[in-house]
């Protein structure tokens, strides 16, 4: 089925907040479609009708069993990208959720920069993987779109975390957050990690 390259579904309520996410929607991408709505129960029988280029939902609207209800969407549309806006402490059950999925989900905290969200959803509006940042680079995607699990990374880097404590953060090995960290540097062009975190705090890429 035919996915619209500008086509977003924005759940969340109808606050100033869900406003600045829509006025940022529209001025990153100014020919962008989007589908207002304040109720996840109507979620399904949407994507029942059509695919998104992106979901994006605020986690606020879920229920107690949030990990149930992404497991629904999931069901209908497997590869149906979505972007969970997440308060500042995730129920346990949801955080394995999202550990554990793949690059059809992505999660950020619900006041992160708009630099951020930008990065987050640049790969999805392109029609990419998320994992697949360097094809986005060369179809002209900001230097910004890290993956999701990136972002993680440079978040804790930032705050001065230590490998081996945004291992445990993030359930990874130390291994992979150190991929992760030279990945960072290598697409930011940044040398040192002060340079990676001086380079992240000014172009707002991460919000502390």
């Amino acid at each position: 089925m035919y996915v619209p390259s500008h086509e977003v579904l924005l759940v969340a309520p109808p606050t100033l907040y869900r406003q600045g996410l829509e006025g940022m929607l529209r001025g990153a991408w100014p020919g962008i479609g989007i589908t207002l709505a304040t109720d996840s129960r109507c979620v399904p029988q949407l994507l029942y009708q059509r695919p998104f280029a992106v979901i994006i939902l605020d986690a606020e609207l879920l229920d107690c069993l949030p990990d149930l209800y992404l497991s629904q969407l999931r069901a209908i549309r497997s590869t149906q990208p979505l972007l969970l806006f997440t308060g500042p402490r995730l129920a346990p059950a949801l955080r394995r959720y999202l550990t554990q999925a793949g690059p059809w989900l992505a999660w950020l905290p619900r006041h992160v920069v708009p630099g951020a969200v930008v990065a987050v959803l640049t790969p999805y509006l392109l029609g990419v993987s998320p994992a697949g940042t360097a094809a986005s680079l060369r179809t002209g995607a900001p230097a910004t779109a890290f993956s999701r699990r990136e972002l993680e990374v440079l978040r804790l880097v930032v705050q001065d975390y230590c490998n081996q404590e945004i291992a445990d953060q993030l359930c990874l090995s130390v291994r992979t957050v150190e991929s992760h960290r030279r990945a960072l540097l290598q697409k930011t062009g940044a040398r040192t990690l002060v340079g990676l975190v001086v380079q992240a705090m000014r172009e707002g890429w991460v919000g502390v």
